[in-house]
């Protein structure tokens, strides 16, 4: 399979340090946990079969039930119900590829969408941004490019995403502008709405071009992934429906995930949120297959629930930590790769958020999860990408991407020559077997400060948001485009040029 015709960008350039780091191509080091028993993750997958042979989902789009209907499934027009035979399933999930590798511009930033994987997407899809100097306010193409050029830094945050919405861009030509910043200030593998399919060929015609692919090359890889969200409960949108086709016609990648909150969109008990759950990923994930067997898709979940006394989201809670860890034990089931997420409601960069990112982040990694959606920067339920929270969450997962390889055992590493070189009561900072490692025997933090009290009081007493907040301030002075990146630009703007005078491209209601 061949990743880009063009010559591999360099990346951009990294502050000098001592120590290696191998963040791209990470493996999950634990072994996947369970919070139900085999019998009970059978029931489930079993009801959720039982919702869609006897309940059915709603499908708005007419194309998308024509392919259900072909398949066999018994479609109602009138009410736009459709049931679909477990059998039908049952040959769509034999069809889904149990592996697959996703592509950037660079052949360095290949992806490896595989069970054991384990991927970071950084917060997307938050209509406001926030940092210490500006304040909070709604996302502009503006903000779009600060956050693609932070992440683009950063190894573990693996693929481009939307971070923000660029509210200040027309909808009808915001796609142009947002494939045009991913495409010129990255080198990873970009991110593409499902906003209707001139939109989507949009999209695609300009990876093609900044890749440097003609058709046949692009169907035959995985060069974009997309989220489609079934509007929970049981209804599959026009949008969501038609980019399931689209994607899987074009053969790229869609991470199905119906939006579940128990108590609200789901049933309350996470056994029966979770039957939802799956019931409405099964329909997705076979629609795709529908569209085009063979069809690279991930397993979604990112249930949670609600605070039943306002209504408003949870994330990080208890709930989201066992939903999340049974989510993976019926993506195991089914044999797919899939996606979870991490997450939290607080409304600051305080210590309510610190605690339910990683309670979500390690509920991601605990359940296997392939890739974790939503691992940096995302807060107030995703209504906000905060800058500060982007650098802190970073540090957790580079800490969690150190965990990845294991620490050398062998007879140099367990230093008996070292110890018998330092007396009773002495110390090791000197031992030759330290002088030969200590520029790199530890994890370099990227904000945390280990100093002591009063040093830390003469420095001006700086917390964590505050350095974060300075880290990505020099991380964004420090900028430069990947090479092949940016020699795309002429041809993009040729494109988005002609198809502004054509009129653009308006969303799919």
């Amino acid at each position: 399979m061949k990743p880009s015709r063009r010559h591999p960008g360099q990346g951009n350039r990294q502050s000098a340090q001592a120590r290696p780091t191998a963040y791209r191509q990470l493996r999950n080091p634990f072994t996947p946990q369970s919070v139900f028993s085999e019998d009970a993750v059978a029931a489930m997958h079993e009801r959720a079969l039982r919702v869609n042979e006897t309940l059915g989902i709603k499908v708005l789009l007419p194309e998308a039930r024509a392919l259900y209907r072909q398949a066999g499934a018994l479609v109602d027009e009138e009410t736009q119900m459709v049931r679909l035979g477990r059998e039908i399933i049952a040959e769509a999930l034999k069809s889904c590829p149990r592996s697959f590798n996703g592509f950037g511009g660079d052949p360095r930033r290949a992806v490896d969408f595989t069970p054991g994987s384990l991927i970071f997407l950084a917060g997307s899809s938050c209509p406001n941004v926030s940092d210490l100097e500006r304040g909070r306010r709604p996302g502009t193409l503006g903000d779009y490019i600060e956050l693609i050029k932070i992440c683009q830094r950063f190894d573990v945050l693996h693929l481009s995403g939307n971070y923000t919405e660029a509210q200040d861009v027309p909808v009808h030509l915001r796609h142009y502008a947002a494939m045009r910043a991913q495409l010129t200030l990255s080198d990873k593998m970009p991110f593409v709405h499902s906003r209707g399919r001139e939109q989507v060929e949009d999209a695609f015609a300009m990876i093609r071009l900044a890749r440097g692919l003609d058709e046949r090359e692009f169907r035959q890889g995985v060069y974009a992934h997309t989220v489609i969200n079934s509007n929970s409960p049981r209804v599959l949108d026009n949008s969501m429906a038609q980019g399931l086709i689209d994607f899987a016609r074009h053969g790229q990648v869609t991470i199905v995930t119906p939006f579940c909150l128990a108590g609200a969109m789901a049933p309350i008990t996470i056994a029966g949120a979770l039957t939802l759950q799956h019931a409405e990923a099964l329909a997705g994930i076979t629609l795709a297959q529908l569209a085009h067997p063979g069809a690279p898709v991930l397993y979604g979940s990112f249930l949670s629930n609600v605070d039943m006394k306002s209504g408003s989201p949870a994330f990080g809670t208890p709930t989201h930590l066992q939903a999340t860890l049974g989510a993976g034990q019926l993506a195991r089931l089914v044999g797919l790769p899939w996606r979870a997420g991490a997450g939290t409601a607080a409304n600051g960069v305080d210590a309510q958020a610190a605690w339910e990112t990683q309670f979500s982040l390690w509920a991601s990694v605990l359940a296997g999860a392939t890739l974790c959606i939503h691992a940096a920067g995302w807060m107030e339920g995703g209504l906000t990408h905060s800058y500060e929270k982007l650098i802190v969450d970073i540090e957790v997962l580079q800490m969690l991407a150190e965990l990845c390889v294991a620490p050398p055992a062998d007879e140099d590493a367990l230093g008996f020559e070292a110890i018998a070189e330092v007396q009773p009561g002495g110390h090791f900072f000197a031992a030759a077997h330290t002088m030969a490692r200590y520029r790199t025997a530890f994890y370099e933090p990227l904000v945390a400060d280990t100093a002591n009290f009063g040093t830390w009081t003469e420095q001006g007493e700086r917390t964590a948001t505050v350095r974060a907040h300075e880290k990505w301030k020099q991380v964004l002075s420090e900028y430069t485009p990947p090479p092949a990146a940016e020699a795309c630009a002429a041809a993009l703007d040729a494109f988005i040029e002609r198809r502004t005078k054509e009129g653009g491209a308006p969303p799919l209601s």
